[in-house]
């Protein structure tokens, strides 16, 4: 959109990659404040194929309004032995003091253990979605 648009008051913070696919030019390069930090890019589709090799998977879930709701879905992973790689929460919209988890784990919807604990926090939960399984990025390691 940026290219297309040409405007001289609009940039995109991107890959260097991208800026070849695009053939745009590079302002700056390593504009981030912590080397340690890592943005995430995904493409969402509405009948997504499987990916080959997936090891990791996204999901989002609304826990319900009771104590130990939250423990008892983590349990399900916990349980299964799959480990949880990020975990946060972010408000609902229009319901206060209501949150949505947004988590990732090893593993693919594919593996039973997996299919067999997102199964499960369904019941668990109020809602869950899940966003897909992918291959986990590879940290560059010549920084």
């Amino acid at each position: 959109m940026i290219k297309e648009r040409g405007r001289k008051d609009e940039a995109a913070i991107a890959s260097r990659r991208s800026a070849e696919v695009y053939r745009m030019k590079i302002l700056a390069e390593s504009v981030q404040m912590d080397h340690e930090n890592y943005t995430r890019f995904f493409i969402l589709e509405k009948h997504p194929r499987a990916v080959r090799d997936a090891n990791k998977t996204s999901i989002a879930f609304i826990a319900k309004n009771v104590p130990g709701a939250l423990h008892a879905c983590l349990g399900e992973f916990a349980r299964r032995g799959i480990n949880l790689t990020k975990l946060e929460s972010r408000p609902r919209r229009a319901r206060p003091w209501n949150y949505v988890f947004y988590a990732d784990f090893e593993g693919s919807m594919e593996q039973p253990g997996c299919r067999e604990a997102v199964g499960a926090l369904v019941t668990t939960a109020g809602f869950v979605k899940v966003f897909g399984s992918y291959r986990r990025a590879e940290i560059a390691r010549n920084r």
